[in-house]
């Protein structure tokens, strides 16, 4: 598997976001998010437009002292005719952040592994995109959870979908997953079990994950070997699925197909969800 091109990355945030602002219109702020059961529709738009403009600024100041990580984020305007430009301004402006001199140059990289700064931030702030923007859909209706051909109903293609797995297991198994979610990091440690991801629809044919439960942490690497249970799919619902926004139960709609023992995805899933899902 390539690394996601940096254009398509910048091209990506700005249309999802687009697609962000239809459903924010579309919906009363007060709508709930089904996915996020916490928050409304206007929690989301508030938290997306934030982040874009947080990240914007890591990038923007070049930072790479942790203590010095913007502290204010931006303020969502109080009249919801205004999100699209708020919307559309976040986006434009965390996309141009990300220009080529800006991904060459030192950044603080959270995730504490090998991944440059600036290139975790860039796909870090796609990731919120693209999955909250599925949030966003859900709560206004325009998203039925999965179709025939999956790819449709998430909006990804496979080669976007395919980077963005690559960086939640990339979380899931880094240094810093261990330090703030301990009991998720211990949860997926194991004696051996293996599970693997297979992605139908990209460039190269099948994109793949290989996933270890070791005794010492969970592990993983691209490429395909023997499993104790696969699963397979569209890109975008794989990742939907590893973050918990389509069930596993919706698996035969999405075009997701599981080969094996059912439960070790089961458990994956159940303890490996973000404070934020």
């Amino acid at each position: 598997m390539t690394e996601l091109n940096a254009e398509r990355a910048r091209q990506a945030i700005v249309e999802h976001t687009r697609r962000l602002t239809e459903s924010a219109a579309a919906a009363e702020p007060d709508a709930p998010v089904p996915t996020t059961p916490e928050w409304t529709l206007a929690d989301l738009v508030e938290h997306v437009g934030q982040t874009q403009h947080w990240t914007a600024q890591i990038i923007e100041r070049r930072i790479t002292d942790p203590a010095q990580l913007p502290t204010e984020v931006a303020a969502l305007p109080a009249d919801p005719r205004d999100w699209r430009e708020w919307l559309s301004e976040s986006a434009q402006r965390v996309a141009s952040a990300f220009s080529d001199d800006a991904l060459a140059a030192p950044v603080f990289n959270p995730a504490g592994d090998e991944r440059p700064g600036a290139r975790f931030w860039l796909i870090n702030v796609l990731n919120e995109t693209i999955v909250h923007g599925f949030d966003g859909a859900r709560a206004a209706g325009r998203a039925s959870g999965g179709t025939s051909d999956g790819a449709a109903d998430t909006g990804m293609d496979g080669d976007v979908g395919s980077a963005l797995i690559s960086h939640h297991l990339a979380m899931l198994t880094s240094p810093t997953w261990e330090m703030l979610r301990p009991e998720s990091a211990h949860a997926i440690r194991g004696t051996g079990q293996t599970l693997q991801w297979l992605a139908t629809d990209t460039a190269d044919g099948v994109g793949a994950w290989f996933v270890e439960r070791r005794p010492d942490g969970a592990t993983w690497q691209p490429g395909t070997q023997p499993a104790d249970v696969t699963v397979t799919g569209p890109a975008g619902a794989l990742l939907l699925t590893l973050t918990r926004r389509l069930p596993l139960a919706a698996g035969d709609a999405a075009g997701v197909s599981i080969d094996g023992e059912t439960d070790l995805v089961r458990h994956w899933l159940d303890n490996t969800a973000h404070v934020a899902d």
